[in-house]
């Protein structure tokens, strides 16, 4: 089997690129709804709200690479730019992210390259999800690659919080102002109460079925 990022495996154009990571991005979410469905049908409960899936533009790509001291080429935007491919898998409850994540890593064709967890120990701004980069088989006509995926799970809550933060910071050009984050990380700390208080109710009710 061959790497999407070896020199054996030249990945000739940006088109190549999007079709390869757009491959990888279907394999992933079709994995994730089959375990959604089982989960329903094994334990009556659907623990992933919704999925969300992109691409990142070429813009993006290139701006990344030049921060990062690369020249805007295919195979450095393959081999150091690890979320060409995301997908946000939002879920009810903050015990359904590790077990998520858990469902995911026991897929025998998925190789779990990193993990970041912001859950146990969230971003000075606030920040909370749980991420993990991975690579999955694409199956092409003449061989077999390996394309890398960054998958971010998180609870409904902090992916309003997310959205917002995100918007703001777009809003500031990154220079936002310090009461603006102050209020923020005191969002942060109210959303994280609410995810654990609704957990403690949701399991509250659970046990008395």
């Amino acid at each position: 089997m061959e790497s999407i990022t070896k020199a054996n495996t030249p990945i000739e154009s940006w088109t190549e690129v999007i079709l390869i990571y757009n491959s990888a991005l279907k394999e992933i979410g079709t994995k994730l709804e089959i375990l959604n469905d089982e989960f329903q049908h094994v334990h009556r409960y659907n623990p992933i709200e919704h999925i969300k899936s992109r691409i990142k533009s070429s813009e993006s790509i290139v701006k990344k690479l030049k921060r990062n001291g690369y020249e805007s080429t295919i195979e450095n935007m393959v081999e150091y730019v690890n979320d060409i491919a995301g997908i946000r898998v939002i879920c009810s409850f903050s015990s359904d992210i590790y077990r998520i994540a858990e469902m995911i890593s026991n897929q025998n064709d998925i190789k779990v390259l990193a993990i970041k967890d912001y859950i146990k120990n969230p971003k000075p701004s606030g920040y909370k999800s749980y991420h993990m980069l991975i690579t999955v088989p694409i199956y092409l006509s003449d061989r077999i690659v390996h394309a890398k995926v960054e998958i971010q799970i998180r609870t409904v809550a902090m992916d309003f919080w997310a959205s917002l933060e995100h918007k703001i910071n777009y809003k500031f050009e990154g220079n936002v102002p310090q009461y603006i984050k102050d209020e923020l990380v005191e969002c942060a700390n109210l959303i994280s109460d609410a995810d654990a208080r609704m957990l403690h109710l949701n399991e509250q009710i659970r046990d008395m079925n």
